[in-house]
């Protein structure tokens, strides 16, 4: 008798955890498997490892471009290609199934920034004094000011804020740990909301910097907070990584250098520099070329 996918996964999520994987990063691959396991189920096939093969990844696949987005397909062939590659190192398998593969392309969609009007509109959710408030205007700000990921958000500590310097110090993908340098409102707005975080029930039970009411504040409490508060304001839906495109056209626009925002933003790639800044390229080409002006100096 074949394993059981569903075994397997719980296996593979732990090697995922001992490599330094983020947690949406292992959500995302026990997903594919998951959905993958049940659309087996759906054929009236078995969800075990011997039906894992080439054929029926293709099947569902196809399935899948025929009613999910193009982004979503793509995320649940990386999933399952990664658990293929993991079942041959684990020698678990003798061969990779979906070697060689093509990953489902993804049509070019540039995320849009947000505009100073929508981040005041954010903002103006954030006046009052109470706990809420200040820990919306502190996250808020951390979010658009240092470009952070939303992992890198709840992760941050007490003891990673140095109140002297005015640093923070995150942990982004893969344990990386660097420094961000928010600006002097953006602190102020974190020094505030650290008064009122001292008279939570939850002050002391952990270390986090960011509390929910029942704890510390999870992934997923902050996107749901964010959404609440985009429909507050009359926005269409604000996801954290929309904050992340913003801070990287703001700090290109500005005339910042490349290899700085890539240490800034905690990445390694030059891939991710053209991902985020596509997103507004053709404005900052035309506000460069306007800012050069040669034929006003002639």
């Amino acid at each position: 008798m074949s394993e059981r996918l569903d075994r397997l996964a719980a296996s593979f999520d732990r090697a995922l955890r001992a490599d330094g994987k983020s947690e949406r990063t292992r959500v995302l691959y026990g997903q594919s498997i998951r959905f993958f396991s049940e659309w087996l189920v759906r054929e009236g096939r078995e969800p075990e490892l011997d039906e894992f093969t080439r054929l029926a990844v293709r099947e569902w696949m196809n399935e899948l471009k025929g009613t999910k987005a193009p982004g979503t397909v793509a995320v649940r062939f990386r999933g399952l290609r990664r658990f293929s590659r993991w079942l041959v190192v684990e020698e678990i398998r003798d061969k990779n199934v979906m070697a060689g593969m093509e990953a489902p392309e993804v049509p070019e969609k540039p995320v849009p920034v947000l505009v100073d009007d929508e981040l005041a509109a954010l903002l103006k959710l954030c006046k009052g004094k109470d706990f809420r408030s200040r820990r919306d205007e502190a996250m808020v700000r951390l979010f658009f000011d240092c470009g952070l990921r939303v992992a890198e958000l709840c992760g941050i500590q007490l003891d990673h804020v140095d109140l002297d310097a005015e640093v923070i110090q995150v942990t982004g993908k893969g344990d990386k740990v660097r420094l961000v340098y928010p600006s002097a409102k953006t602190f102020r707005a974190v020094e505030r909301y650290i008064r009122e975080r001292a008279k939570s029930k939850h002050a002391r039970t952990t270390k986090a910097l960011f509390l929910s009411q029942r704890g510390a504040w999870s992934v997923d409490g902050v996107r749901d907070r964010l959404g609440v508060m985009a429909k507050q304001a009359g926005l269409d839906h604000i996801n954290p990584h929309r904050f992340r495109h913003t801070f990287a056209h703001d700090y290109l626009l500005s005339g910042g250098q490349e290899r700085d925002l890539k240490r800034l933003a905690g990445w390694t790639s030059d891939v991710m520099l053209e991902v985020y800044g596509r997103s507004t390229a053709q404005q900052r080409a035309a506000h460069a070329a306007r800012k050069l002006g040669r034929g006003n100096r002639l």
